[in-house]
């Protein structure tokens, strides 16, 4: 599996197409920055069939939704599976991965800062 992450921000003030900025490649997971600040950050992925994302820890909630394809999510031994449109947070502090039985697109939000507050 190949895994490439591009840390460049998108153009500001300019407008695109979500599913359009990121592409497929074979045998690979492709991410591209949206937005990359101290306080959080969006990027798009694409993940070819057969491809997964090796299990993670997050210490901040990450909001996910998927924008072409089906993904399998696996967070804390609970599976959910996510269709285009359909986006779950996945909470802070737990075990995740992703699984690609088919090709698929997804946007993620990480929030790193607001938790000072919470109960």
């Amino acid at each position: 599996m190949k895994s490439t992450t591009d840390g460049k921000e998108l153009e500001k003030a300019k407008s695109h197409i979500i599913v359009e900025i990121i592409h497929y490649v074979p045998n690979a997971v492709l991410s591209k920055t949206i937005l990359k600040k101290t306080t959080g950050n969006v990027t798009v992925s694409s993940f070819d069939a057969g491809e997964e994302l090796e299990e993670k820890h997050s210490p901040f909630d990450t909001y996910v939704q998927i924008i072409d394809g089906s993904a399998e999510l696996i967070i804390d031994d609970s599976p959910f599976t996510l269709k285009l449109g359909e986006g779950i947070i996945i909470p802070a502090h737990t075990r995740h991965k992703f699984n690609a039985n088919e090709q698929f697109k997804m946007i993620s939000t990480t929030i790193k800062s607001g938790y000072e507050n919470e109960n």
